[in-house]
């Protein structure tokens, strides 16, 4: 419990105050819940300073009066308190009065004599012994004296120390008030900064919207609403707000802006005054040496040093000769000491003390008051400064009071400028609206088209997850229904199936406007988001500088505008869809609308942002990292458009290869086949008689080789799979008899290089083109019944040019008919047969070539729409590249258009500030001419030398202000020295007057004194004729006449003396009754008492100081006393030593007195 109560115990400490107007300081004892008005208490009992009137200051912190020590970390070592005097910061404030020192004066001791100190040694009849103690009481003397003049210089040293610790108090305090004025002056600063960055922002804003009003009333009126928008009453942008309205606010904005614009510069002209007063101030810091003043009281010690050494040496002197003369009291002097050597020893010290000890003590002594009287003059100049600079302060604390409570007022002001310029900033907004309204719409229709493509390709996933379970499930079912019975499966759910997975999207966005990204410009075009027209356009090379510096602005939106806004759905989509391709659309297409999507967002977005970046001010810094950041941007977004052409580019030059050699492919087989027709037209139509012995001994060879070697006539077919290039050439080389081995091999050559190109230019085609070993012609040869069977698949022949050309099998077969009948005899059925066996071969061989010739024409077809399609991307791409390009360069005109603007309002600002300089320097010459020194005189002189200056420095160059300034001057000199010439005929007049008037007063007076000492003197007399009055020595029970002299007392009228007073008692007696006191008082003497003013010099004690100084004795404390009363009881201010005599009247019986009127 004990260390409970120890710990709630408060913190009991010293707490150190200074004065900061004289540097003084108290130290006060107080504990931590002592409160603030306590201490402010106890000083105004200390320093004489009201409470009302002080201001604590504790590191620049103020303290509050209701507020315990405890807040502030009260009271601590390291902590002091400086207390300010509100009063003395008044402007009309006195200056302090001079610094007032009292020092103690300690007089010097009295010579010595024998008389009041005798010595044993002074009847002594030897002269030697009887001057020892004679020169004892001499060097007592000279060490007293020694010490008094010690004293007396220890005590200045003391004061001066004292003044310099005060100066460096002053100082502290002084750099205590400095800084809280920096702090507050900092405070402000940043508010006005701020204030000024805002209105700098705003009135460029509402400058740019007074000035370009009609070109955007022209914007609006120039763009007409999209059809379906368009009504009887509303065929374009401006009709949809007021124009008359607007008109009326235009002037009223425009009147209020310059009002505003008036008032600022005002405000900024008063900081300005504001900022030059506190750097005036800053500049003049306490420019007093009081190091120097530390420097002189450190050198000065050494004269302390020096005089404590001459003591110690006195004093040791005074044991010397003390002890010489105790020897001799007591015959103890040695034999070689004789008393006469002795007195010779102390001669020389004796005129050392006299001669160089006490002169130097002196000299020190000296010294020190000179130090003194400097230290004296320096602490004055320090309170006189000290003064001065807290006026200064505190004047411009209000000042910047003043300006503080400015702030609030231009802030609604300002509210009030942004709520006028709501309309105009309407007005602004609209085209960009309009433009972001119609790239939403752009967008959404893209979104839309990309958000059901994948709603599709969902369904087909869930689709294609729904075969892979149902075919699961069916192999589990058959792997486990063998072993456990169907029905029970059932019961155990397991023969049920997934169900269809339907992918329904309700239809929206279906009110959208039917406008694509290329409709854009037309119906909303890009000057209505601020952004500079095609037309505006200059150079390529300026041009080209315009885009980067563009682009950097773009790309600081984009930049603020992704940090600031999330991502939407339709990103989120895109996003989605980057990688992949949806169910019947290409990947370009996917991309197309992609692109399409983000421009739309990128064009709202830059509309909606418009108006505010128009607002928006970069400095250089900002402005150079934002230009750096968007040529970067820019390099790669064109390095990544380059390497999407040259990508885009080689897949044409890809298909381009290819459509060229599927052209000379088909061209080559179009002229086989013809060639191969005509053979075979020829062989079947040019027959006649001659040739049958011929025709039918090939036929019997033929045969013969058929039935005996009939391996050798199948056609070589390959069972690996083959293009359908080296399908048609083999084909036909077997319909003219060639076997492939006899192929040559430049065709083979031929055949296998662009196999291997369109192999590697598309591998898809390629593998659509192979055909499947189950698809190659096969042939089989069969021995039965002596006859060969040959097999080959059946193919359907397509409506080919090549195909109509050629004649029907069946035409063919009846030319081969007619030739065996009339050839019956030689050629046998077998071998017609085997030619129409031969024959149909040819011809499903020359079917199965057009089919594939057809489908690679089809497939040309495919390519070449595919082809066309690409390139109407690439278009839409470089078109859309083309577009971004022109948005960034018209952006960038836009901001070189801004920075012009801002240059030119910074020429003007610059000018309009020179101006203001000069104005300010001439009222600054007005203002040293008005404060001049030496009265209205140097006044008028001071105007006249401004006036002449101001007209010999006229040139042709300079503006109306100085000019009006100047005629102004010379008529204020008119004006001002006719006033003064006015003021000096006064004053003279004035003069005049008042000598007479003090003329005539005087004479007033002195007739008034005489006629009062007449008519005195007649009472008087009239009085002593009739009562006998005595005016000689007076006696009891006589009767005598007082009158009031100067002093106010009553003095006896006499011949002998004039030293008789009347007592108080019988002022009283005679006075009482009466409204003023009479001029004179007879009446009968009852009582005179006879007085000597004594002398009285009262002892002064410093408490303060521990130095050796003479006390009086203890018997006079009742002398003291009775001097004290004595002194009380002589009110009447006569000189020590004088007799006076106090004499106390009867009132006479039947004696009136008299009551005379003061005037």
């Amino acid at each position: 419990m004990s260390g409970n109560y120890g710990e709630d115990m408060p913190r009991l400490g010293k707490l150190l105050v200074h004065v900061a107007e004289n540097g003084h300081s108290f130290e006060i004892e107080c504990d931590e819940i002592t409160p603030v008005e306590g201490v402010q208490r106890y000083m105004e009992s200390a320093a004489a300073i009201p409470v009302s009137d002080q201001l604590l200051l504790c590191s620049g912190q103020k303290l509050e009066t209701h507020r315990p020590l405890s807040s502030y970390k009260l009271p601590a070592d390291d902590q002091e308190v400086f207390l300010f005097n509100k009063a003395r910061l008044q402007n009309n404030a006195p200056p302090p009065a001079p610094e007032q020192i009292e020092i103690i004066e300690i007089a010097d001791p009295p010579l010595p004599a024998s008389s009041h100190n005798p010595h044993p040694l002074d009847d002594a009849s030897d002269p030697a012994l009887k001057a020892l103690p004679s020169y004892e009481r001499q060097f007592r003397h000279h060490y007293q004296r020694g010490h008094a003049i010690y004293c007396r210089t220890q005590v200045k040293f003391e004061a001066c120390e004292r003044l310099l610790r005060e100066q460096m108090v002053q100082e502290r305090a002084l750099d205590i008030a400095r800084g809280n004025l920096d702090l507050y002056y900092r405070m402000i600063q940043q508010m006005f900064t701020d204030f000024m960055k805002y209105y700098l922002q705003q009135h460029r804003c509402h400058s740019d919207l007074l000035v370009n009003f009609g070109r955007d009333i022209e914007k609006l009126r120039s763009c007409k609403l999209h059809p379906t928008l368009q009504t009887d009453n509303r065929r374009c942008l401006l009709d949809l707000v007021k124009e008359d309205n607007l008109r009326k606010c235009v002037e009223s904005c425009s009147n209020s802006h310059r009002q505003f614009e008036t008032k600022v510069a005002r405000f900024k002209e008063m900081f300005a005054e504001l900022r030059s007063k506190v750097e005036e101030l800053f500049s003049s810091k306490a420019s007093l040496p009081i190091r120097d003043t530390e420097l002189t009281i450190k050198e000065h010690q050494r004269y302390i040093t020096e005089q404590k050494s001459i003591m110690l040496s006195l004093s040791k002197d005074v044991s010397t000769v003390k002890k010489l003369v105790d020897d001799c009291l007591t015959c103890q002097l040695s034999s070689s000491l004789r008393p006469h050597d002795a007195v010779s020893a102390l001669g020389p010290m004796y005129d050392v003390h006299d001669q160089n000890h006490l002169p130097k003590m002196q000299a020190c002594d000296r010294s020190i008051s000179n130090l003194l009287n400097f230290c004296k003059d320096k602490k004055n100049e320090m309170n006189i400064f000290v003064h001065n600079y807290m006026q200064k302060i505190a004047y411009i604390q209000y000042f910047i009071k003043d300006v503080r409570l400015q702030f609030p007022v231009f802030k609604e002001a300002m509210m009030h400028q942004d709520n006028l310029f709501e309309g105009l900033k309407l007005v602004r907004g609209i085209g960009p609206a309009y433009r972001a309204c119609l790239a939403e719409v752009v967008r959404r229709k893209a979104s839309v088209k990309l958000y059901m493509g994948m709603a599709g390709q969902l369904a087909e996933k869930l689709a294609a997850k729904r075969e892979i379970e149902v075919r699961r499930r069916e192999d589990f079912l058959k792997a486990h229904s063998s072993y456990i019975p169907r029905e029970i499966l059932e019961s155990m759910g397991l023969c049920d199936t997934p169900s269809q997975c339907d992918v329904n999207i309700t239809p929206f966005d279906t009110g959208l406007l039917d406008i694509d990204i290329v409709d854009l410009d037309h119906y909303a075009p890009e000057y209505l988001a601020g952004l500079a027209s095609r037309s505006e356009k200059q150079g390529s090379s300026k041009g080209s500088f315009s885009a980067q510096s563009d682009n950097s602005q773009s790309a600081e939106v984009g930049d603020n505008a992704a940090d600031t806004l999330e991502k939407d759905e339709s990103e989120e989509l895109l996003e989605g869809c980057d990688l992949i391709e949806i169910a019947g659309t290409s990947k370009i297409e996917v991309e197309n609308a992609k692109l399409k999507a983000e421009l739309a967002s990128a064009i709202a977005l830059i509309c909606s942002l418009s108006p505010e970046v128009e607002c928006e001010s970069l400095d250089d810094s900002k402005l150079d990292s934002i230009l750096k950041n968007a040529a970067e941007k820019t390099a790669e977004a064109l390095s990544l458009k380059d390497e999407y052409g040259k990508q885009l580019e080689s897949m044409l030059r890809m298909k381009q290869m290819q459509c060229v050699s599927y052209e000379k492919r088909i061209q080559e087989l179009e002229q086989r086949l013809s060639d191969q027709y005509m053979q075979s037209q020829k062989l079947s139509g040019n027959k006649d008689a001659s040739d049958f012995g011929l025709m039918a001994a090939k036929a019997d060879e033929c045969k013969s080789e058929i039935s005996g070697n009939g391996e050798h006539n199948v056609p070589y077919v390959s069972g690996e799979p083959m293009d359908e290039v080296s399908c048609a050439s083999n084909s036909v080389d077997m319909k003219l008899g060639l076997l492939p081995g006899q192929q040559s091999n430049a065709q083979e050559g031929v055949d296998e290089s662009m196999t291997e190109l369109t192999g590697m230019l598309n591998p898809q085609l390629d593998s659509s083109m192979l055909e499947p070993q189950g698809e190659d012609l096969h042939v089989s040869v069969s021995g039965k019944n002596g006859k060969d069977k040959i097999e080959q698949p059946s193919m359907a022949l397509t409506n080919s040019s090549t195909a109509e050309s050629m004649p029907e099998p069946q035409d063919i077969l009846p030319c081969e008919a007619v030739a065996d009948v009339g050839l019956v005899s030689e050629v046998t059925n077998d071998q017609v047969l085997e030619l129409q066996n031969q024959l149909a071969i040819k011809m499903n061989l020359l079917s199965e070539t057009e089919s594939k010739l057809k489908s690679a024409l089809d497939e040309l077809d495919v390519l070449g729409r595919e082809l066309e399609v690409s390139r109407k991307l690439l278009d839409e791409s470089q078109m859309n590249c083309a577009h971004l390009e022109n948005c960034l360069h018209e952006a960038r005109e836009e901001a070189q258009t801004h920075l012009c603007a801002a240059d030119r309002r910074a020429s003007e600002y610059s000018a309009l500030r020179a101006s203001a300089v000069k104005m300010r320097g001439l009222f600054e010459r007005l203002r040293t001419c008005v404060n001049a020194s030496g009265g209205i005189a140097a006044f008028v002189d001071s105007l006249h030398a401004l006036s002449q200056s101001l007209s010999n420095s006229m040139n042709e160059k300079e503006d109306d202000g100085t000019a009006e300034f100047r005629a102004c001057i010379k008529v204020l000199v008119d004006k001002v020295g006719v006033l003064s010439r006015q003021r000096k005929e006064l004053l003279e007049r004035y003069a005049k007057v008042e000598s007479t008037n003090e003329q005539l007063k005087k004479e007033l007076e002195e007739k008034k004194e005489m006629v009062k000492t007449i008519y005195t003197k007649h009472q008087l007399e009239k009085q002593a004729n009739k009562e006998k009055i005595s005016f000689g020595r007076f006696e009891l029970h006589e009767i005598a006449a007082f009158f009031i002299n100067s002093a106010g007392h009553y003095e006896a009228l006499s011949r002998n003396s004039s030293r008789y007073f009347l007592s108080a008692e019988s002022v009283a007696l005679f006075t009482d009754h009466l409204p003023t006191q009479p001029p004179y008082i007879i009446g009968q003497i009852v009582h005179i008492e006879q007085k000597i003013v004594r002398a009285f010099t009262p002892n002064r004690v410093d408490h303060g100081k521990n130095d050796h100084v003479d006390h009086p004795p203890p018997d006079m404390g009742n002398n003291l006393l009775t001097l004290n009363l004595g002194s009380s009881a002589n009110p009447f201010g006569l000189p020590v030593g004088c007799e006076y005599f106090v004499v106390t009247v009867a009132m006479l019986p039947n004696t009136t007195i008299h009551s005379v009127s003061p005037s």
